[in-house]
């Protein structure tokens, strides 16, 4: 379906066209006349579908026609992390081109010195802002910022802000809000506790479910059954490359992040890392130096999992398996954005196996599984229904990142 015939404004339009979009996505598709016709909207959609673009485009026009004419904020759209405010920020900054809508982030993590900056956004009005909910709080408290007229309450990733521990957060900002308003949601999973929350804040919502929880059909999918101490070298062994661009590696906690990006370096390739000790400005530095190509290699906590959309990425490799099931698919959704294509690695350790079991129930799909390569260690028969109390260190010995000679085991 074309973006012409939804009877969007002429400027709107001017703007997808300079962009290069021409047809809707499936849930821009059901999304925008819902939201056109005033309704409340629970939509259930994960990342990589279009989904920003989905609640952008209907309210831009409606708050194009129908302009504040008191100063006041016309949408509140509320994130989980500040990545996905700068995200939206951008996406907003592009489709609103041709017209006059104007938009603020509002996240935490500077140094202060944008608070006057801040306050006069949200005291004088703007037509978007994007807010993480503690910041927008603490603005909030101190009685300046202008509701009167808003019209949209916009709820992104609604469920990872719940699994954020945002609910009472959320209800707190409700309770400043004008009653009268339209209210949309967007989450990735439909869980018991995501339908409550859209039951205390819209009204009578109609809804748009996708096929959710499977990365897209552009992602080729496969598995190294892999022992824990060789999993260094089997990475170093895959990024030994020439002309490798746009890699994002995964890892659940910060400091095997820093581990992981320390040895990678050792590999001559332009690595940085991304995870909660950075400020701010240096994420945003890292970022802009990784969609430049200055960086090829980002090794990344799940910070990046969610929120940040990187055009042309070429392989994503998860050097653990995520905890939850749910995280593994925003892992891979990182790639094959749209109509590209693109490439997940995911190490499997035999103390991984039930997890991964439930990862390939989740998205319905068998993931191809390889063998390590001989000179790097052994592989295991995978069977996710079997616990391994190994500790993943019974076979396969770690290695040096320079071809050489074996390192000794030793606890980290």
């Amino acid at each position: 379906m074309k973006f012409a015939s939804f009877g969007l404004n002429e400027e709107l339009l001017e703007g997808l066209d300079a962009m290069g979009f021409e047809n809707a996505t499936p849930i821009q598709e059901k999304a925008l006349p819902i939201i056109l016709e005033h309704n409340d909207l629970i939509a259930c959609a994960q990342t990589g579908t279009g989904k920003t673009a989905a609640f952008l485009l209907p309210v831009i026009h409606e708050l194009m026609r129908t302009r504040n004419e008191v100063e006041s904020i016309g949408a509140l759209v509320v994130v989980p992390t500040r990545e996905l405010a700068l995200q939206i920020d951008q996406s907003l900054e592009g489709l609103s081109y041709f017209t006059n809508v104007s938009s603020f982030a509002l996240y935490g993590g500077g140094d202060g010195s944008n608070f006057e900056q801040q306050k006069k956004a949200l005291s004088m009005g703007t037509d978007f802002v994007i807010a993480t909910p503690g910041k927008l709080i603490s603005h909030l408290n101190m009685g300046y910022v202008k509701l009167d007229g808003l019209k949209f309450l916009i709820l992104d990733e609604a469920d990872r802000m719940l699994d954020m521990g945002f609910f009472e957060d959320l209800m707190r900002i409700v309770s400043f809000l004008p009653k009268e308003r339209q209210n949309l949601m967007f989450s990735a999973t439909m869980p018991p506790k995501i339908r409550q929350l859209a039951k205390q804040i819209l009204k009578d919502p109609k809804e748009v479910s996708l096929s959710v929880s499977k990365p897209a059909a552009g992602v080729l999918q496969v598995a190294y059954l892999v022992h824990e101490p060789a999993k260094e070298a089997l990475i170093a062994h895959l990024l030994n490359k020439p002309n490798l661009d746009r890699i994002i590696v995964f890892s659940r906690t910060k400091r095997n992040v820093k581990h992981i990006a320390r040895k990678l370096r050792k590999l001559d390739l332009h690595i940085e890392e991304m995870h909660s000790d950075l400020a701010q400005d240096e994420r945003e530095e890292v970022m802009r130096n990784f969609r430049n190509r200055k960086v090829q290699v980002l090794v990344a906590t799940d910070i990046l999992a969610r929120g940040i959309d990187i055009k042309e990425l070429q392989l994503v490799i998860n050097y653990d398996v995520p905890d939850e099931a749910e995280d593994y698919v925003h892992r891979v959704g990182r790639t094959a954005r749209a109509d590209n294509t693109g490439m997940a690695i995911t190490f499997i350790t035999p103390d991984d196996q039930r997890k991964f079991g439930r990862i390939e129930s989740l998205i319905e799909t068998e993931v191809k599984k390889l063998s390590v390569p001989p000179e790097i260690g052994e592989s295991f028969e995978y069977n996710p229904g079997k616990k391994s109390n190994s500790g993943g260190r019974s076979s396969g010995g770690r290695k040096k990142w320079h071809k050489g000679k074996r390192k000794p085991n030793k606890k980290r």
